[in-house]
């Protein structure tokens, strides 16, 4: 073996991702909220972008972010790597071209990004117009803030200090999470001065804040509505009895009748046992379409949600501007990056669109019988079956339908909803999606009654459907519909007997 250093020349083969296919598959993956956030970065970053509304895109020196092509080209060209480093040709026929709407109630003669699965022209759907989301308030006080203003006058000054460590320590339930005998030598005071200013605190608004635990809670707004008998104080203190649904036991404890066990359960119920939660918090985020379908008489139409998509254009007469004049070798290097990255970016927006029509087009026709007729007859997806429909990589597809959400007359999915595992049928005929198991589990238990249908029960019920199913996968999607067992189910039914 020789130790001499010498040079030995080698091929072999890898795969490189370029930053533009980098790109490429990003921007598949992101929502159109996400892709407006992007593209206001590139604008920033770019001189020779912008994003423009539509009413201004007829300006000739310009490109819009997307236009319909002829599908001859491949969906998935520009993520694989494949297409020609030359802007394609397009081959668009402006007569059956159709134009960009913002939503899919626009109406019109078309939709920009929309294709008709019958293979003719996708036309607009007229309707109402939804509730503007952005309209409801985002912020509201938070608890914290909400305490403190109340501390002010309540709490004297020289124990202020010690109220704003109480409050610190409050959850957005409501509750304090520290033992106060902690807080008291945190602070080296004694106890029964952080006690008082607890008390003081119990006080404020919303009734039952400070509670160290669910009885406490409770207990403070009885008393607040004058509700606080020994009766009422003996069935908070058995609160575990009450959740059993154990009303007899409970009965003889409080020495009470069944009219005055009722009224007592009534009045448990209308108090807030997380008193907490009406104040600050995370707001509500609502939920944007990024697809719209609607039924036409051509077939189903699948839209873009262009009123999330400003539309990026290549401002071509400053470039011109620019290069026209005295540059060095390095300013017009730095220029041919800023235009090849801008002409890269409308195409792989324009392909993001192009491709996520696709997809959602063979989704809707995998699941036509869902659009139609409801949940039930959602029919097992996976991607692959998309991917091999419209010969595509089955990543792409993954991409393209991850936190993306499309709009239809049953309401608002997840394109990720529609990819569901199969159940056989029991008559050995064709296999059904969970989604349909777990819907028709929800309506045998909707309409159960006073009979409590049991795990068992429902397995005979789901089997005389059609569904062979076993009865741990019936408590499995029990459970994830969020409801209960026949027995919880049935101390509920107990209780609401002595409403």
């Amino acid at each position: 073996m020789s130790l001499v250093p010498r040079l030995d020349i080698r091929q072999s083969q890898s795969l490189v991702m370029t930053p533009q296919l980098q790109q490429a598959i990003k921007l598949l993956a992101l929502s159109n909220l996400e892709i407006e956030g992007f593209i206001a970065e590139e604008v920033e970053r770019n001189p020779l972008l912008e994003a423009s509304a539509a009413e201004n895109s007829d300006a000739p020196d310009r490109e819009p972010v997307a236009e319909v092509r002829d599908e001859r080209v491949a969906a998935d060209e520009l993520v694989s790597g494949t297409g020609s480093g030359d802007e394609p040709t397009l081959d668009v026929d402006y007569a059956t071209e159709s134009h960009q709407q913002d939503s899919v109630a626009d109406g019109g003669s078309g939709m920009d990004g929309a294709l008709s699965m019958t293979g003719a022209s996708a036309s607009g759907v007229g309707g109402e117009d939804g509730p503007d989301l952005d309209a409801f308030p985002d912020t509201s006080l938070s608890l914290a803030d909400h305490l403190l203003a109340q501390a002010g006058p309540a709490i004297p000054h020289e124990d202020a200090f010690i109220a704003a460590h109480l409050i610190d320590q409050i959850d957005e339930a409501g509750y304090l999470t520290v033992s106060l005998l902690d807080i008291a030598n945190r602070l080296g005071v004694p106890l029964v001065r952080v006690e008082g200013v607890l008390a003081t605190i119990q006080t404020f608004d919303p009734t039952g804040v400070g509670a160290r635990d669910l009885a406490e809670c409770l207990t403070l707004q009885a008393k607040e509505a004058d509700r606080y008998d020994p009766c009422m104080a003996l069935l908070i203190a058995n609160l575990d009895l009450l959740a059993r649904g154990e009303l007899t036991r409970l009965k003889r404890i409080c020495d009470v009748d069944d009219e005055d066990m009722a009224d007592m359960i009534r009045e448990l119920r209308g108090y807030d046992p997380k008193p907490g939660c009406r104040y600050g918090g995370e707001p509500a985020q609502s939920v944007t379409p990024d697809l719209f379908v609607a039924r036409t008489k051509a077939g189903w139409a699948i839209e873009i949600n262009a009123a999330t998509l400003p539309r990026v254009l290549v401002n071509r007469s400053y470039y011109t501007e620019l290069s026209g004049g005295q540059q060095d070798k390095a300013s017009k290097a730095w220029l041919s990056d800023c235009l090849a990255s801008a002409n890269w970016l409308v195409k792989a927006l324009d392909q993001r669109q192009r491709t996520i029509i696709k997809v959602a087009t063979e989704i809707v026709k995998q699941q036509e019988a869902f659009f139609l007729k409801g949940v039930s007859h959602l029919r097992p997806l996976t991607l692959r079956q998309v991917a091999d429909a419209i010969e595509m990589h089955e990543s792409t597809v993954s991409r393209v339908t991850s936190n993306k959400y499309v709009s239809c007359a049953r309401g608002l999915y997840e394109l990720k909803y529609f990819f569901t595992s199969a159940i056989q049928s029991a008559d050995g005929g064709e296999a059904v999606s969970a989604q349909a198991v777990k819907s028709a589990i929800r309506a045998l238990i909707d309409t159960e009654g006073a009979k409590i249908l049991s795990d068992d029960t429902l397995v005979e019920l789901l089997n005389a459907k059609g569904f062979d199913i076993a009865r741990r996968t019936v408590a499995k999607y029990r459970e994830a519909l969020g409801i209960g067992s026949s027995v919880q189910r049935r101390r509920a039914k107990a209780l609401e007997g002595v409403r």
